[in-house]
């Protein structure tokens, strides 16, 4: 039988079709250009394969393409009857993950990791600080992380993807020390791996290491093509160095061609993300507004995100309407996410509607109102979701009132 690199059987009779499934695995996990080219690859060699279906719809909601996560999620659930139990119960815990029912997927997260401690395609869904865990609205999800990732270090030895994601969680969770020999060996062995360097960017800025961030990632992103799906993220990473270092103009230019609304390649979640916090903090280090760049994102925070539903790009929207100074339309948003939160289907709770309030707040220079409003929830700031360099600009913005 063909295996994949974490020794699990595959159920297909083709070596091409694995070795392309393997390659793009690793693609997935590193975050570079080409995974779902190479399941198609997989795919075309046998069309039978369900896993490889299965995975091209992982890719496929990783690119933004919903209706083709879809229909290859659908390919795979035809094809699951029959299959060994490690393989349809991978494929139909990726069908929760695809199909938005969170909580089913975490709930049945601990028994497959339990059975599959090695399945790392279904442990990425829920490990990074917006995956499932990121977003389960538990106030406690840093140490639950590192609880998860230490009682699975054992079956993973030295593999170069679980030490850079071990080593995020443990940065995350204030253990910067443990964290980083970790992600400096997953790097070493895969220098390549996109999260790899995106963990150390971590560790760099919760560490105050402004100059030594600011210098990997000067180094590693020219190497990084323009399509992957952190370049931006990483880019918004390095414009921060360089608005803490005081080089507004580096910075400036990251966010025109790399971070910013015309030129972030990456998930519609993180460009939105992204460009707002910069736009953000750019203001609370004392640069001048750009209007058109806020223009440009509270365009797209509407077109792309007309409901709220996960917390975190919530919260950028909630900030997008704030400076557009549009109250009513932040009225609805938050009404919304109250109605959400009633009704059991908001995990962070009436974190956000007091954020956005305080977000609102400052926007109108009502500066008293926003630490009323914000003060009394900026620790439970956890529950949003999101790492701790992103969600900072609630605390700067508390600090800055």
């Amino acid at each position: 039988m063909q295996q994949d690199r974490y020794g699990h059987g595959l159920s297909t009779g083709s070596a091409a079709a694995a070795a392309a499934y393997d390659a793009g695995n690793d693609l997935l996990l590193t975050h570079w250009p080409g995974a779902a080219e190479a399941y198609d690859r997989a795919i075309a060699a046998d069309p039978g394969f369900a896993l490889a279906h299965a995975a091209r719809a992982h890719a496929a909601l990783r690119d933004g393409d919903a209706a083709g996560a879809k229909r290859s999620l659908a390919a795979a659930e035809a094809l699951a009857p029959g299959l060994p139990e490690r393989e349809a119960r991978h494929i139909g815990y990726l069908s929760l993950f695809l199909n938005g029912q969170a909580e089913a997927a975490l709930a049945a997260l601990p028994g497959h990791m339990a059975d599959y401690p090695r399945d790392a395609t279904v442990l990425v869904t829920a490990i990074t600080p917006n995956g499932l865990i990121g977003s389960s609205g538990r106030a406690d999800r840093h140490d639950y992380l590192v609880r998860l990732m230490d009682g699975l270090a054992p079956h993973y030895g030295d593999d170069w993807w679980f030490g850079a994601m071990h080593g995020m969680a443990l940065s995350e969770a204030g253990q910067g020390a443990a964290a980083r020999p970790r992600i400096e060996r997953s790097l070493a062995a895969r220098p390549d791996n996109a999260w790899g360097a995106h963990a150390l960017a971590h560790v760099c800025y919760e560490g105050g290491e402004t100059d030594a961030g600011r210098r990997f990632l000067r180094g590693w992103l020219p190497g990084y093509p323009d399509a992957g799906s952190l370049h931006g993220h990483l880019s918004w990473h390095l414009a921060l160095g360089e608005i803490e270092a005081g080089d507004a103009d580096a910075a400036w230019r990251l966010f025109i061609e790399a971070c910013g609304p015309a030129s972030h390649t990456g998930p519609a979640r993180l460009k939105l993300t992204d460009a707002v916090s910069f736009l953000w903090r750019w203001e609370m280090a004392g640069n001048p507004r750009d209007a058109a760049g806020w223009e440009a994102i509270h365009r797209f925070a509407r077109a792309m995100f007309p409901k709220p539903g996960m917390a975190f790009a919530d919260l950028h929207v909630a900030l997008a309407e704030a400076v557009a100074g549009d109250g009513a339309a932040l009225a609805s948003w938050v009404a919304q996410v109250e109605a959400l939160e009633r009704a059991g289907r908001y995990p962070s709770g009436t974190v956000l509607p007091s954020l956005a309030a305080g977000f609102a707040a400052f926007a109108r220079q009502d500066y008293a109102r926003a630490i009323e409003a914000m003060a009394p929830v900026v620790a439970e700031r956890d529950r949003i979701g999101g790492s701790r360099a992103q969600m900072d600009l609630v605390e700067f913005t508390l600090l800055r009132a």
